[in-house]
């Protein structure tokens, strides 16, 4: 299994001082983060994409590009591109370019936002919320797959047979579809026969069947299921012990859930943190062997090739961020991957990896157990 990092960016308030970080101190302790995450070899790193004062990224790709020059295998992504929002040339020349300074570890991850505060920003009505996302995905796609396009768009623009460049290095760009619990983002991946990315913020078994009508999707469409990926990922912190580990992250989970969610809620109870926290629950906080069950029984459920882990939520300090991240890459990572039998991924895709990529195919309190998210 590919093991990787992701962020909001997230500046949320510390509960007792009532102050956050600056944009300016998160955004360097982010790049640092991906340095560590690079060098204790972890595969990916996914940044989010948020236009609020509460977080630091509205422009990841810019964030992603200095973080290339300072890695040299992690593969770098958005987590996610809010595509309904965004124009699918200019996303698509920006990657190209990441792709061009990485020597080639750029992917996207294209969703359509659970959080909404961009479609009035860009000039979009929530209405047309997946019209804009199904044109617009479609856009991006041949937009990867050409290097001249003529294009006539009803919600996007009209292109009259002109060239798209400059070209990545990978002949392909690996663009995955980001989902949440509805049905019909999951079909529609499968449809497309896209890589898909699980925003697993409750336990697996909710999203058993989501995944089966992926496959059976890509089934009816023409695609071979087996050669396709899932990804799955969610909130994420380890320490030595399970005490610890809950007791020093739930202040800054309360932070976040009070603060930066879609729809923050006036207070999160330790009760419920906890619950989510058991067996079965979605959350991924505890000691390293908690977590490996965890991670084990989500492979088992979704048959992920990937683990994508949200770190650093809350405002929860660079040092013990840090720390987490020690213990996924050093004591977690190799555990799950000898239980599933497979060895550790080389950081940032084998060489038989990134031939794989040039080829793939075109196409209140929350109840318990995890917060209901949106595709």
């Amino acid at each position: 299994m590919d093991f990787g990092i992701f962020t909001f960016g997230e500046l949320s308030r510390n509960l007792s001082t009532g102050t956050a970080l600056s944009p300016q101190r998160r955004l360097k302790e982010i790049i640092e983060l991906a340095k560590l995450a690079d060098q204790a070899g972890l595969g990916f790193l996914g940044l989010g994409e948020h236009h609020r004062r509460d977080f630091a990224l509205s422009a990841p790709e810019i964030v992603l590009a200095a973080i290339a020059r300072e890695t040299t295998t992690l593969r770098l992504s958005t987590a996610v591109t809010v595509l309904s929002t965004q124009d699918p040339v200019r996303l698509f020349e920006q990657f190209a370019t990441l792709d061009l300074i990485s020597d080639g570890r750029a992917e996207i991850i294209a969703g359509r936002g659970a959080f909404l505060e961009s479609y009035p920003l860009f000039g979009h009505e929530l209405e047309d919320y997946d019209a804009l996302f199904e044109e617009k995905l479609q856009l991006l796609l041949k937009l990867r797959n050409n290097a001249a396009v003529t294009w006539q768009g009803t919600l996007t623009q009209n292109i009259p047979g002109m060239d798209i460049a400059p070209r990545p290095v990978q002949a392909r760009l690996p663009v995955w579809a980001g989902v949440g619990g509805t049905p019909a983002s999951f079909a529609r991946a499968g449809r497309l026969g896209l890589p898909l990315f699980v925003a697993l913020l409750s336990g697996p078994a909710r999203f058993r069947r989501l995944v089966e009508l992926y496959h059976q999707s890509a089934a009816d469409a023409g695609h071979d299921p087996a050669s396709l990926q899932v990804g799955a990922g969610g909130h994420f912190y380890a320490a030595p012990t399970s005490q610890r580990a809950r007791d020093t992250f739930y202040p800054y989970y309360r932070a976040y859930f009070e603060q930066n969610m879609p729809r923050p809620v006036d207070h999160f109870p330790r009760s419920t943190f906890d619950d989510w926290t058991e067996p079965g629950g979605g959350l991924l906080v505890g000691s390293p062997q908690q977590v490996i069950e965890k991670l084990l029984e989500i492979q088992a459920t979704l048959g992920n090739s990937r683990y994508m882990a949200q770190i650093g939520l809350g405002g929860l300090p660079f040092a013990e961020t840090a720390r987490s991240i020690e213990l996924l890459a050093t004591e977690i990572m190799p555990a799950v991957n000898r239980e599933i039998g497979t060895a550790p991924p080389v950081p940032g895709g084998s060489s038989a990896g990134r031939e794989r990529d040039r080829q793939e195919p075109a196409g209140g309190v929350p109840a318990a157990r995890g917060p209901k998210v949106p595709a």
